[in-house]
């Protein structure tokens, strides 16, 4: 395992993390004993940042995270974010009032002392341009409950208004083969600053996987069902923001990547890393197999800079018009 500093904080972690929404819900059916032994397989083999939130199965996720990591809270870090679990768009979910509640009960769910990353939760741009739900994260990173605080943003416009904010550390953003924008603006601002990115839906909901077909289709208690379309929250958050017969056919043109690199997946995650802007991605996952197979990018070779410009010319000339939603 290789390790990158988290923008310019003191914390170091693992290039390749994982997010932990798919072990509390949304993603389908899911097992908590192959959950915590694909935690375990991934702490095994050197992972030290998972990212979670007090939404992913109403905390269940958070729960999970604490029943792995017992004993080893000083050298996993974990990123939990909040907001969601009320109005987003209402002042009083980023009173301090309301945040020190998240804040408390995420602690407890977790059972630590401290969160290492306190992250809020893909809030509307007007909330991050008026900057007092930071005031209170100071607060509480002043108070020892949080070690740093960051912003999970959709658009590189959030991105480019929270890193204004001199104390945010780090920005999560969904990045991958399908979703470049970043690179040009965002990702420049966020290193010449110091903070760290955070690659969320980097396999493009699995769609990078080059496991699905058109046929394929989804159990109803997953987001890849019921938001598709974004009927309930952003459509990036599902397939980057592309329609799934479409996302299928893109993805079937890039199924070259794979070869000489282990599998499609592994290769989408290795193109993520190739940019020292990122500090971590991760990817999620619900059983070892996943787990495994996503850490195989720890042995795949990088891509030539003639791949490089290929697949920049592809998303720009065959995906970014395809895609949906602000980003």
């Amino acid at each position: 395992m290789k390790y990158r500093n988290l923008g310019n904080t003191d914390v170091k972690v693992s290039e390749v993390g994982f997010g932990t929404w798919a072990i509390g819900g949304d993603w389908g059916k899911t097992d908590d004993k192959e959950a915590l032994r694909a935690l375990h397989h991934a702490l095994d083999a050197g992972v030290n940042f998972l990212d979670t939130a007090d939404v992913y199965g109403g905390g269940h996720s958070e729960q999970l995270i604490a029943k792995a990591t017992k004993g080893m809270e000083d050298v996993i870090h974990v990123a939990t974010k909040f907001c969601r679990a009320g109005n987003i768009y209402d002042e009083q979910t980023y009173s301090e009032k309301s945040i020190r509640e998240y804040c408390e009960n995420s602690l407890k769910r977790l059972e630590r002392e401290r969160i290492d990353l306190y992250q809020i939760h893909c809030p509307p741009f007007e909330i991050i341009k008026a900057g007092h739900v930071f005031e209170v994260l100071d607060k509480l990173q002043q108070e020892g409950k949080i070690r740093y605080y960051g912003v999970s943003v959709e658009t590189v416009e959030e991105g480019l208004e929270a890193i204004k904010n001199p104390n945010v550390r780090a920005l999560q953003v969904i990045f991958n083969l399908f979703r470049q924008k970043p690179l040009n603006e965002l990702f420049p601002a966020a290193k010449e600053k110091g903070v760290g990115i955070l690659a969320r839906v980097p396999l493009a909901s699995g769609l990078l996987t080059g496991k699905f077909s058109k046929d394929t289709r989804f159990e109803k208690e997953d987001h890849r069902h019921f938001n598709r379309d974004g009927q309930q929250f952003n459509v990036g958050e599902t397939f980057a923001g592309l329609e799934f017969k479409k996302g299928i056919e893109l993805a079937e043109k890039l199924k070259w990547i794979g070869a000489g690199r282990g599998s499609m997946t592994r290769a989408a995650l290795k193109w993520i890393l190739e940019f020292n802007s990122v500090s971590c991605v991760i990817p999620g996952f619900k059983n070892v197999k996943q787990v495994e197979d996503n850490l195989g990018v720890l042995k795949v070779p990088s891509f030539t800079e003639d791949e490089l410009t290929k697949l920049q010319n592809f998303y720009l000339e065959e995906v970014e018009n395809y895609i949906r939603g602000p980003y």
